[in-house]
């Protein structure tokens, strides 16, 4: 056993401190990015937040809205191959996610054969990206698809975050428990603050011409913009793209008429029982739970305040692109100090 006594930060610990601006206006700041992957060496130029693959957020209507707007949808798992063969072809900003078997690249890479697609981007997704049998899987994807842009996570550490890279991934998704619906922290005691993780992630991938994933943790706009500050490539959502129409979910009306639609981590009760029910799940726990979240209408009343919040956050440090925000932030440490004044309620 040994103890690291270097504190570690979340988004709450911390705010970006503002500096002198020659923008005259936000409309000024280009959010998109265009990327050179590492292995696959595609170029993808667009913006570079991401729906997250869960149910309920990581969905074909979502990834049609999403598109429109140059961001990327991470599709479910769970999304019927026989679904896609006649939707994939011709779409962009989008993923496929997978597990780690080889009979899911297997199963994947007779799709791509039969409808006659490269595809874009793959993501390799676990729950516990340490294991070998996922270290293995990665380097077996790269050689099934070689001018596919491979997503590979979740991890929080530098170290795993380059043997992933060195390996064959393009993309290392960051995060381990800090996602609205996610119990892992509380269930296993194992997790990584996660504005630390990004900064220390992003700073091993970009030496070795990779790039990262901030995966979880982000509750507002501001987030968002932390974590761009922090270093992350890419920002993926899950709760913050949740209870909308995109999210095709069925809506449930409570008795005060106010509309919700569920939504449940993947590691949940309901995600077992959705998609694991024939299997023997007496050695698990739950590590996630359902949540009611409250109808909010178009994924774009969302996403043009994330855009907003993003433009105005460059703006106040002087970067002209979202490329530049990184490199003009400079993080205020404030303890978990209340952010913003809840005189007449909480953000929504």
């Amino acid at each position: 056993m040994r103890i690291e006594y270097e504190p570690k930060l979340n988004f709450d610990d911390v705010l970006i401190r503002p500096k002198r601006s020659t923008i005259e206006s936000r409309k000024q700041v280009q959010l998109n990015r265009k990327f050179l992957f590492k292995h696959s060496q595609n170029v993808w130029d667009g913006i570079p937040i991401i729906a997250a693959n869960m149910d309920g957020v990581g969905t074909m209507s979502m990834a049609e809205s999403l598109s429109s707007l140059e961001m990327l949808t991470c599709l479910s798992k769970y999304v019927k191959y026989t679904d896609l063969e006649t939707w994939l072809p011709g779409m962009t900003h989008v993923s496929l996610s997978i597990g780690s078997s080889y009979q899911e690249l297997d199963r994947l890479k007779i799709l791509y054969e039969k409808i006659n697609v490269v595809p874009e981007f793959i993501c390799l997704d676990v729950a516990n990206g340490y294991t070998e049998t996922f270290y293995e899987a990665v380097s077996m994807a790269r050689e099934f698809f070689d001018h596919t842009t491979i997503i590979a996570g979740n991890v929080v550490t530098p170290e795993m975050v380059e043997a992933l890279l060195l390996v064959g991934a393009d993309i290392v998704k960051v995060g381990i428990g800090p996602g609205s619906v996610c119990e892992t922290r509380v269930v296993t005691g194992v997790g990584y603050p996660q504005l630390s993780a990004i900064i220390e992630c992003a700073d091993a991938a970009h030496g070795l011409n990779g790039h990262i994933i901030a995966d979880g943790g982000c509750r507002t706009p501001g987030d968002i913009a932390k974590a761009f500050g922090a270093g992350a490539d890419f920002v993926m959502l899950g709760g913050m793209l949740a209870g909308h129409d995109e999210s095709e979910g069925e809506i449930v009306v409570r008795d005060d008429k106010q509309n919700f639609v569920e939504f449940y981590g993947m590691s949940s009760n309901e995600a077992l029982k959705n998609h694991h029910i024939n299997e023997d799940n007496s050695y698990r726990a739950s590590e996630g739970k359902l949540v009611l979240v409250p109808y909010r209408g178009k994924v774009y009343n969302t996403t043009s305040k994330i855009l907003g919040g993003l433009r105005s956050a460059c703006a106040y440090v002087g970067a002209e692109s979202l490329k530049e925000l990184s490199k003009r932030t400079t993080f205020v440490v404030v303890h978990n100090q209340q952010q913003y004044n809840t005189t007449f309620g909480e953000y929504k």
